[in-house]
C-alpha cells in the first residue's frame, strides 16, 4: 500500500493517541494554563511534551519497543 500526499492525517486528529496519553495531554495543558501560558499555546505545549515523552500517538500492544 503506497501513501499519496493527500493521504496523511490532518493536523490536530488526536485518533492515534490512547485515552492515557489525551488525559495526561489535558493535564499538562491545564497545569500550562495555571501559570498564565495562553490557551492554544497550553495546548501546543501540552501534545509536544506527550510527543516527547511517548513517541507519538502510538498504541498500547504487544510488539511495541521501549525507547527509554
Amino acid at each position: 500500500m503506497t501513501k499519496k500526499k493527500g493521504d496523511k492525517m490532518p493536523q490536530g486528529d488526536k485518533s492515534a493517541y490512547t485515552d492515557k496519553q489525551k488525559r495526561k495531554a489535558e493535564h499538562i495543558e491545564e497545569s500550562y494554563e495555571k501559570r498564565g501560558v495562553s490557551h492554544k499555546e497550553a495546548e501546543k505545549r501540552a501534545w509536544a511534551t506527550v510527543n516527547k515523552q511517548d513517541g507519538g500517538g502510538n498504541k498500547s500492544g504487544s510488539g511495541r519497543k521501549n525507547h527509554s
